[in-house]
């Protein structure tokens, strides 16, 4: 874990953004799928110790809570201009 850091921008850029729309409905698309490949690599490498890899996993947890809450402003914009608002 020295070498490795723990990225805190944001997962919902204007690149994953475009990819998440342009997807097809029944491909699954995750922006924290680095973070989560990260929190697995670290649990093989320490022989499933997950004490030795909490700040991965909190890293997975930020990111996910991060793309949620923008998807829903996303939503949310999206729906008010519909609306003429």
């Amino acid at each position: 874990m020295a070498g490795d850091s723990v990225e805190s921008e944001s997962p919902w850029d204007s690149d994953t953004k475009a990819r998440f729309t342009n997807k097809r409905n029944s491909e699954y698309f995750d922006p924290c799928q680095e973070a989560a490949s990260r929190s697995m690599k670290c649990l093989h490498r320490n022989g499933g110790d997950r004490e030795m890899c909490t700040d991965y996993f909190q890293a997975y947890r930020d990111c996910k809570k991060h793309w949620m809450a923008e998807r829903r402003e996303a939503k949310r914009k999206e729906w008010s201009s519909s609306l003429g608002g």
